[in-house]
């Protein structure tokens, strides 16, 4: 069998939405450089992502749209009307250097993730996950919606049924878009309830293709394991998918500064190794929220490691100490004082407690009743 795929790029390292934006820090560069230190990313497996064309990125977004990112981004600057329009020169979207040639970068990765996997395999593209982009405008740090991009990729290489799993601490409002009511699409959304943009709801369906999941603050690695167990890998099971698209979102984990779950990274890793399990011949891996910088690249490098079967758990080489050693947060009291185990080890400690919440359980129940076929 074929080894998994690492889709990444150097425009990341060095890029910024503003010295004051949650997307300031480095992600993708650090897991690419962490991957490496721990001895897990050989040439072989790397493949430098292609920037998508605006003919494929017109798949899903306006042409009007695009071309106004080519025009942002060249001009460094928006015209009037712009911010009503298309969503960009927003505290949340802002103009910066790569405006166009970042997120077309991360779809180009995604695009191609899905003609790669035409005959199985698995693809990770990290820097993917921009579920909140719409056809024409920005939408939550996301300019363009590199899953939906990825998922109709797949289809056109003759993958129909596809699974849908999102776990960042946001709902995926984009996707969802794009995909309700399409019965060879199951999307499965697990997000912090009442957080934005506050969709996704218990009750929303999706046209018939969604579960929605919203749970409650404070949610734990013990909750997280029920609703794995009870909903998301009998579901994804049930539907019986040609893919599975799995965006790992990392603010869910206790210290990401924009959310307020309580996971450790052992629950998305966890997520992962049963979603292998069932045996799916094509899996896309994508990244999505994660705004501390060693959390994220803890979490998404151990992701690139269970793929390949390494030992997550596995002491920190000096070479992996010094990716993070390098690492800072600055306008944030977690990068002031790092605890020691951020670069000692990939793997958190667990955040468990006695018990399931009740809302969880009952909210899990509502969703398993449902039929997915």
């Amino acid at each position: 069998m074929q080894k998994p795929l690492f889709i990444g790029h150097e425009i990341y390292r060095g890029s910024s939405y503003g010295a004051l934006h949650p997307l300031r820090v480095p992600r993708v560069s650090t897991v690419m450089d962490l991957s490496r230190a721990m001895g897990w990313l050989p040439e072989a497996q790397f493949i430098t992502s292609p920037r998508a064309k605006p003919k494929a990125l017109n798949a899903w977004h306006t042409p009007e749209y695009v071309a106004a990112l080519q025009r942002i981004e060249a001009q460094q600057e928006v015209r009037v009307g712009d911010r009503e329009r298309f969503g960009i020169g927003t505290v949340t979207n802002p103009v910066f250097p790569e405006i166009f040639r970042r997120p077309a970068t991360a779809a180009g990765g995604s695009i191609l993730a899905g003609e790669l996997l035409a005959e199985g395999g698995i693809v990770y593209n990290p820097a993917g996950g921009t579920h909140h982009g719409m056809p024409d405008r920005a939408n939550g740090f996301c300019y363009l919606n590199d899953p939906v991009l990825a998922m109709l990729s797949l289809r056109h290489h003759g993958v129909q049924r596809i699974a849908f799993v999102d776990i960042d601490a946001h709902h995926c409002d984009g996707v969802a878009h794009a995909f309700a009511g399409d019965p060879d699409c199951l999307m499965i959304s697990v997000h912090e309830e009442g957080l934005w943009p506050r969709t996704g709801v218990l009750e929303d369906e999706g046209g018939g293709s969604a579960l929605n999941l919203p749970v409650p603050r404070g949610l734990t690695d013990s909750d997280m394991a029920y609703v794995r167990e009870a909903l998301i890998l009998p579901k994804v099971a049930e539907f019986s998918p040609d893919a599975i698209v799995f965006l790992c979102g990392a603010d869910g984990v206790e210290d990401d500064p924009l959310a307020h779950l309580s996971l450790s990274n052992n629950a998305h890793w966890d997520i992962l190794r049963g979603l292998l399990d069932l045996g799916v011949p094509r899996l896309l891996v994508l990244g999505g929220g994660g705004y501390n910088p060693w959390t994220v690249g803890r979490l998404w490098t151990g992701v690139w490691g269970i793929l390949n079967g390494r030992d997550v758990g596995a002491a920190m080489p000096q070479a992996g100490r010094e990716v993070l050693r390098a690492l800072t947060f600055e306008g944030n009291s977690r990068g002031r004082n790092p605890p020691a185990h951020w670069f000692t080890t990939l793997q958190d400690a667990p955040q468990e407690d006695a018990g399931i919440s009740a809302v969880v359980r009952q909210r899990v129940a509502h969703l398993a009743a449902r039929s997915v076929r």
